[in-house]
């Protein structure tokens, strides 16, 4: 499962604010800088302290949730369904094979939510050892509470037997009430998209999404991680559409009444939350990993561009295969983009599904790819799928090694700066989401499910993935994957599943890193200080660490990588910290150019650092690495009076040779100086023109219009008028507005035909503002065939936009806003949200109508809209139109 993709932060925070409103060939880098032979370990004073080494205490966060008891193992699932467009029901038949897990047992109990069941029913005859009772289905004794199916078996089955159960019913998803979380933002199982054709430019489509435990709501099964079982679908629907299921398809029948039934069968097993369907017209492209077959299924016009947007993953498969010597183990591997998804992506076995993002043109790819959705889904066929996590507390060993997968192809593909700035990502991402919230890595005690679906789970765990690799070094953190896969395959895992493969091939006993990293909460956050002494001919460093250990925290053990830059030459030592506080001396019989403390840049901290200015910038130039450079840029921007060799440091930063470091030193750069501008200007101007990388440029476009220079934004925004990027477009028309609002006007009217959602933002925003009747059609359209995410910031806009237009288009908005909150095909978020934009429009236009009272029908039309709206929303979530 993919979280939502940062790119649709902006989207994200809109929509919260609206509910506010509501009530108001694999090469991976192995060089020295890992791990040099013979390096020196720096003994320090005291004994190892274990005491350390404990788990902290848990505090109380939510009931204890332990992994699910197995009575019953599910040998086999089959599943005949059809749908029903209309009401959105879909009939279904399933036969499923059990067998007692170790205990005999006279009873069954499946999770099978909101169905209306018809029959349950013991197949005859049953498989046994010892019997061969008569043919024929026998009714079944059950209890239904339209959560769990408990049902009474005709006698006690012991493990040496199987059992077959059949059910009929008719699952009936949109009638349930659910929750979602950071993750996935909905939990129906099973969706219905523009089932009556209503929204003109959206296609009608089905499909499935199962994590947590949703799968559960269109077929009755153990809907648990430690469950596994294989699967055979047979599903009947109109011959227009195509289907995608689990594994591959056995065969394709046409039948009398212009249906057709695809047969798709999964021989190895799976967790049941990785079951899928889809429905739609879809396009196939074919593409193939060592003759296995690699699909990817796209709406019509994005056929063209199906390898551009996915055509790398059969690089993909081979670089993990060989990464991990485990080769991709599954028989097909395909991907679908599906509208209004509830996430950003999902690892179905063999069948990903992928959010709208990734419907793209060849110009909306200049601004850069999915691969990392792309290859995180892909990953979790190793962490997640083959082994899965016994318990949704565990969620991290499926997460974070998906996480990290981002990091590995950045690697593979684009080298170690690649790498190093995806887990710097992450560690952001990570620090910035649980400030004064910590939480242990695997977490068996939470109120929901759904509540471990977080950055803590995805980029923490991404990033303690990336210290355990520098601790072991590469060959046995790579072997160590490959024991506990090879192992535990098709099975499940658990987090001393995976210290037990590490310890199996490092031999050491790391119960103290799964302890602290994995099972207590937090991070270390350190103050490093360094003396030298002459006398002693020792650089001296001290580091300290700050956290607050009162709420289960610990001090942690920290293995550290230091660099000694001395005399031209640099020597790496080993230190263990053990201690709240600790000192290092480091041999030097003059003072080091440089102590480079976490040499690796690999260890999960906050840090303060308190080296010299001269100290940074010779990091800055030789130290080997991205984060050493970006560290030497970020320390240049928080200086208030920067020496000359630091200024100079900073503007050669300008042209590093990784793009991220060029992009952070634009944006960090002071321009309050004439000869910081005289020297800087010159070279924005020419990055600007010729700097391949769109973040880049859009960069400098801000940063040049910060010098509040109006002929040189007119010059500049005619040169990047003219940008293939849409990214840079979209900064241009920003930027016009705040200093040439009918320029902006002009550049955005002549872009309405463009498809891009990072464009359209900035669209909306400018057309917005003018208010223009002709733009109403541009809103519509984009509403109707917006996707999840983008809905969102469009609503914020048609708001700012129905404010500002006429009379007669503000109330053809309204109605295009009363009917996507009245549509029960879509989002409760997005009714809601459309429901909260009327509010807002209603509340601004009362505030102008004390200078324009013919603005009175308006307010009274919006009014009886809500009012309607009202009336068929639940209570827990009507407007308060009166605010």
């Amino acid at each position: 499962m993919k979280l939502i993709s940062q790119k649709n932060l902006l989207s994200t925070l809109l929509f919260s604010s609206l509910l506010i409103s509501l009530n108001s060939g694999c090469r991976i880098f192995r060089g020295r800088d890992y791990y040099p032979e013979n390096v020196p370990e720096i003994p320090y004073d005291s004994e190892y302290d274990y005491e350390n080494d404990q788990v902290a205490e848990e505090l109380p966060m939510g009931e204890y949730h332990p992994s699910h008891t197995i009575i019953n193992d599910i040998i086999s699932t089959t599943l005949e369904v059809s749908f029903d467009w209309e009401h959105q029901y879909m009939p279904g038949k399933a036969t499923i094979t059990f067998r007692p897990h170790f205990y005999p047992t006279d009873s069954l109990t499946l999770d099978a939510k909101g169905f209306d069941i018809y029959k349950v029913e013991m197949v005859g005859p049953n498989i046994t050892k010892s019997i061969n009772p008569p043919t024929g289905n026998k009714p079944l004794t059950y209890v239904y509470d339209s959560s769990q199916l408990h049902i009474f078996l005709d006698k006690t089955y012991t493990r040496n037997d199987l059992y077959t159960i059949y059910i009929e019913y008719k699952a009936k998803p949109n009638e349930r009430k659910t929750e979602g979380s950071a993750a996935i933002t909905d939990a129906k199982g099973l969706y219905f998209i523009n089932p009556k054709g209503e929204e003109p430019n959206k296609p009608k489509q089905i499909w499935t999404q199962g994590e947590t435990e949703s799968n559960s709501a269109w077929f009755p099964t153990i809907d648990k991680p430690n469950m596994k079982t294989i699967i055979k679908i047979s599903m009947t629907v109109d011959t227009q559409y195509v289907t995608l299921s689990n594994g591959y398809m056995v065969n394709s029948v046409n039948n009398k009444n212009g249906t057709r039934t695809d047969h798709w069968k999964m021989d190895l097993p799976i967790a049941p939350y990785l079951v899928m369907m889809a429905v739609g017209n879809f396009k196939i492209v074919h593409d193939k990993w060592r003759n296995m077959p690699v699909d990817y299924y796209v709406e019509p016009e994005y056929e063209q561009y199906a390898k551009e947007i996915f055509g790398r993953t059969p690089e993909m498969i081979e670089c993990y295969s060989k990464l991990l010597g485990v080769d991709y183990a599954w028989p097909k591997y395909s991907q679908i983009v599906v509208r209004d998804f509830v996430s950003g992506a999902m690892e179905n076995t063999t069948a990903v599904v992928h959010y709208d993002a990734l419907n793209q043109t060849h110009r909306e790819m200049i601004d850069g790819n999915n691969d990392d959705i792309i290859c995180h889904e892909l990953f979790h066929h190793w962490f997640g799928d083959l082994v899965t996590c016994e318990s949704w507390s565990n969620i991290s060993l499926n997460e974070s090694f998906a996480d990290y997968a981002e990091a590995l192809w950045a690697e593979y593909k684009n080298g170690k700066d690649a790498h190093d700035l995806q887990v710097n990502n992450d560690k952001n991402t990570y620090l910035m989401a649980t400030a004064g919230s910590p939480v242990p890595l695997i977490r068996y005690h939470y109120n929901s499910q759904e509540d471990v679906f977080d950055a803590n789970s995805y980029q923490r765990g991404g990033c303690v993935l990336n210290m355990l690799r520098n601790y072991v070094g590469d060959d046995a953190f790579f072997k160590s994957l490959n024991v506990y896969l090879t192992e535990n395959k098709f099975g499940i895992g658990e987090v001393h599943t995976l210290r037990m493969a590490f310890e199996k091939v490092t031999g050491e006993d790391l119960n103290w890193f799964f302890n602290e990293y994995y099972l207590s909460p937090g991070h270390p956050v350190v103050n490093i200080n360094y003396t030298y002494s002459d006398e002693s001919n020792a650089e001296f460093v001290t580091i300290e660490q700050t956290q607050d250990t009162t709420t289960g925290t610990p001090v942690f053990r920290l293995p550290i990588d230091v660099d000694v830059y001395s005399g031209g030459e640099t020597k790496r030592y080993r230190v263990v910290m053990n201690k709240a506080k600790q000192t290092f001396s480091f041999p030097a019989y003059t003072k080091p150019d440089l102590i480079n403390v976490d040499a690796t840049k690999s260890i999960l901290w906050e840090k303060t650092d308190n080296k010299s200015d001269s100290e940074f910038v010779f990091q800055f130039k030789h130290a080997p690495l991205l984060m050493d450079r970006y560290e030497a840029v970020e320390h240049f921007e928080n200086e208030q009076d920067l020496d000359e060799a630091s200024r100079l440091s900073l503007i050669a930063a300008l042209n590093d040779k990784f793009w991220y470091i060029r992009k952070s030193t634009v944006e960090m750069i002071a321009m309050d100086d004439e000869k910081t501008i005289a020297q800087v200007k010159p070279i924005l101007i020419d990055l600007l023109k010729t700097d391949p990388k769109p973040q880049v440029r859009s960069a400098v476009l801000n940063k040049l219009n910060s010098l509040n220079d109006t002929d040189l934004i007119n010059s500049i925004t005619e040169i990047t008028a003219m940008d293939s990027s849409y990214d840079v477009l979209g900064t241009t028309i920003t930027i016009l507005k705040e200093n040439f609002r009918e320029k902006a006007y002009s550049l955005a009217a002549s872009l309405k035909n463009e498809k891009s959602g990072d464009l359209m933002y900035s669209l909306a925003d400018v057309l917005a503002a003018k208010g223009n009747a002709d733009d109403y059609s541009w809103f519509e359209q984009n509403l109707n065939s917006a996707g999840f995410y983008e809905m969102f910031s469009l609503l914020t806009a048609m708001k700012t936009y129905l404010v500002n237009t006429n009379s007669e288009t503000r109330l053809k908005g309204v109605d295009l806003l009363s009917s996507i909150a009245l549509n029960d095909s879509k989002s409760l978020w997005v009714k809601l949200s459309a429901s909260g934009v009327l509010s807002q429009i209603k509340n601004e236009l009362e505030l102008k109508r004390t200078e324009n009272r013919t603005l009175d029908n308006d307010i009274q039309y919006i009014q009886k809209k809500l009012d309607e709206i009202n009336e068929k929303q639940p209570t827990d979530f009507q407007i308060n139109s009166e605010k």
